[in-house]
Parts: structure tokens; sequence; C-alpha cells
């Protein structure tokens, strides 16, 4: 299947949230996905994160839903 930019734009937003749901689908089941390789510059901030996280303990962080509440009622 062919998709052009026309028709991509003339998708609605959940139209095209579905299709980049479905296309990422995809990647997690090519075996190549698995070397693609990471900028310096996100390396760096995952390696800054895995060392702060392992600094503090994994009971430095919040809950997922505490976090999108505290988002939601403009405390974040």
């Amino acid at each position: 299947m062919t998709l052009t930019d026309q028709a991509i734009e003339a998708m609605t937003v959940e139209e095209r949230l579905s299709l980049i749901e479905r296309v990422w689908d995809t990647l997690d089941a090519a075996p190549e996905c698995i070397d693609i390789p990471l900028a310096d510059e996100r390396r760096e901030e995952l390696d800054r994160r895995l060392d702060q996280m392992e600094r503090e303990g994994p009971d430095a962080g919040i809950l997922w839903e505490n976090l999108v509440a505290r988002v939601k009622s403009g405390k974040a």
C-alpha cells in the first residue's frame, strides 16, 4: 500500500495516530531494529538518567497515575 502525503493529510488525527501505532508495532517484529544507533546526546541523557536512578533508588520516582494527576491539577 502506498500512502501519499495528500492521503495522510486528509486523515483525521485519530486515523494518523492509529497509522503511527500500526507502523510502530511492525518495527517491534523487525530484528534489524535492535541495532538502531542512538545519537550521542540521547545516549548521554539515558546514561545520566540511569546513573540518577541508581543513586536515588527506584523508590525515588513517582507513579505514573500520580504524575498524571499532578499535571492535570496544574501542580506539576
